[in-house]
């Protein structure tokens, strides 16, 4: 069977399962993602809760299936938020991804993921300029917006998945995922994608619901995150005239998605 067929197969199953399991998703994120990241999730069929105060974050995290944690718009009390999630979901092995939204900007959030990345994340998924930022290269990005291509990250996405012990998934006009030995590219999507805030976001947190449901299988699971994303993205574009009318058919097209979807955001391996 080919990798192309084979991967097909594993993000369909995976996708399946995750509707059957219904995973309940913790999202430490931020004010401009939460509705979109919560109806994501819910159109994919997992089950979100925006749980981030510290006083209940880590008990929450313990009963949740995965955890995501996103950088959007930190501040000192969302921080010990994180820490405490963080803390609850590891006892309780229960996985989490790392959404490093702008971690170069400033100060506070360089420091803010230095922490956060000694907590070993299972997983990482950020645009090409914070992947390469991260992995302590420079990139050409500016606040939360990218300015370099996903072929440049790749080197640093490998060399941030060794060190961290941990899949990263980078996406952008193509997604590259890779836990630092493998690496796969996604194709697919719509250019109206980054016209619509917070699809990175909630790509995220869907890639939480994905690990959540795949224990051990980290890197499939975040291949079939991108690759559902991506076949969700270029159905809607059929039936969208903008931004506007992109999201609507964008959660449509998450609920209804078929193998015949994914076939059209196919796979390879990046050498």
């Amino acid at each position: 069977m080919s990798l192309q067929n084979t991967q097909l197969n594993d993000s369909w199953t995976l996708y399946q399962r995750l509707r059957e399991q219904t995973p309940l998703v913790q999202c430490i994120t931020n004010y401009v993602a939460m509705n979109m990241t919560a109806n994501v999730l819910l159109a994919a069929g997992a089950s979100p809760a925006m749980v981030h105060c510290a006083d209940e974050s880590g008990e929450f995290a313990a009963l949740a299936s995965a955890l995501s944690i996103n950088m959007g718009t930190p501040s000192p009390q969302w921080a010990e938020g994180m820490y405490a999630a963080i803390a609850g979901a590891q006892a309780a092995g229960v996985p989490w991804v790392l959404d490093p939204v702008a971690h170069a900007a400033t100060g506070f959030r360089r420091q803010l993921v230095t922490a956060l990345l000694d907590r070993r994340p299972t997983a990482i998924r950020g645009n090409a300029s914070e992947i390469i930022a991260l992995a302590g290269a420079s990139g050409q990005g500016r606040g939360m917006d990218s300015g370099d291509s996903v072929e440049s990250a790749a080197e640093a996405a490998r060399q941030l998945a060794r060190a961290q012990g941990c899949v990263v998934l980078v996406t952008g006009e193509v997604d590259l995922a890779t836990d630092g030995q493998r690496s796969l590219r996604i194709e697919g999507g719509s250019a109206l994608m980054p016209q619509v805030t917070a699809m990175g976001c909630a790509l995220s947190a869907l890639l939480a619901g994905f690990i959540g449901v795949a224990p051990g299988q980290t890197l499939a699971a975040a291949v079939a995150a991108a690759q559902v994303f991506a076949a969700a993205g270029l159905k809607a574009e059929q039936h969208a005239q903008g931004p506007g009318s992109f999201l609507p058919a964008f959660l449509d097209a998450l609920h209804l998605l078929q193998p015949s979807d994914l076939q059209r955001c196919p796979v390879s391996e990046q050498l």
